[in-house]
């Protein structure tokens, strides 16, 4: 694999002068790192990231995922997560490449895919790490190589960019972006959920409220949203006001405005979750984070 990586390696390189780079096509990033890193907190959109080098771990729930070259990353929903290089070194920097993932492309491409036969009994995971194969690095290194070409990005890059996601269409992941694509599939009506709940994380919230959101049974909501996030939904809202609490504290010494903005009455309830969640009551850990300053886009 590290002979198959490598065209595409060297030109990433050339182009990732920064941690997080940008580049000419929405959605498409570059990742560049030269030390491993603590764990960096926020929210993964719907994705996919392919290392070229290095190693990266991410812990969403109660899980915890390493993906490097053999592997690829992919999330289908937004997610809370914590994320953290392994490894990186000046010689050998951590290297990788994203792709934000498109709904509508999707639902394009599901008919030149034939679907899966169904099996009712298996619930959808929203995120896994799956095998990388050279029909998937082909386009990478493809899509990768038009930035020495700007000129051609935005006739070529759309092009690409279906070749990648009908790739992973076919892939083990595929039906699971096939629900994601699918208006009224059980993931789709978690997806709704999910969109609520961090549109309104500093709310309060009712899991049966979420459910017919979703037009679930209150319990089978709860069933298909915990095998799709790892979490509950009280624990995905709690995740979001936490993370979002630890960004305001970058900026903000007051703890106590902090959590009444994400939705906490109680100081001390969320002093006790917020050191529960991140090993440090609030105050202590925004002192080592303005010294850190861990920025969410580190995740990928």
């Amino acid at each position: 694999m590290a002979d198959l990586l490598e065209p595409l390696r060297a030109t990433a390189l050339r182009h990732a002068t920064a941690t997080r780079n940008a580049t000419p096509l929405p959605g498409l990033f570059i990742h560049r790192a030269e030390a491993p890193s603590g764990l960096a907190s926020g929210v993964y959109e719907p994705m996919v990231c392919l290392v070229l080098q290095g190693a990266k771990e991410v812990l969403i729930g109660d899980q915890v995922l390493r993906y490097d070259p053999q592997g690829y990353f992919i999330a289908s929903l937004d997610l809370p997560a914590a994320g953290r290089i392994i490894e990186a070194s000046r010689e050998q920097p951590y290297l990788a490449v994203s792709l934000r993932l498109s709904r509508d492309v999707l639902a394009s491409l599901l008919p030149s895919v034939p679907a899966p036969p169904e099996r009712p009994d298996v619930r959808a995971q929203a995120f896994a790490v799956s095998p990388v194969t050279r029909d998937l690095v082909d386009p990478w290194t493809r899509l990768i190589a038009l930035l020495d070409t700007p000129a051609d990005l935005p006739v070529l890059a759309p092009l690409i960019e279906r070749e990648i996601l009908y790739r992973l269409l076919q892939g083990p992941q595929g039906p699971v972006l096939r629900q994601i694509a699918t208006g009224d599939s059980r993931l789709s009506r978690v997806r709704r959920a999910v969109e609520w709940i961090r549109t309104h994380f500093d709310r309060p919230m009712r899991v049966e409220d979420l459910a017919d959101l979703a037009g679930m049974s209150a319990a089978s909501f709860h069933r298909h949203f915990k095998a799709a996030t790892a979490m509950s939904p009280l624990q995905f809202q709690k995740t979001l006001r936490l993370q979002h609490a630890r960004s305001l504290l970058i900026a903000s010494r007051d703890v106590s405005r902090a959590g009444y903005a994400v939705g906490y009455e109680s100081a001390s309830q969320f002093s006790r979750e917020y050191a529960r969640h991140f090993g440090a009551p609030p105050a202590r850990d925004a002192v080592r984070l303005r010294g850190e300053t861990a920025p969410l886009e580190a995740l990928t």
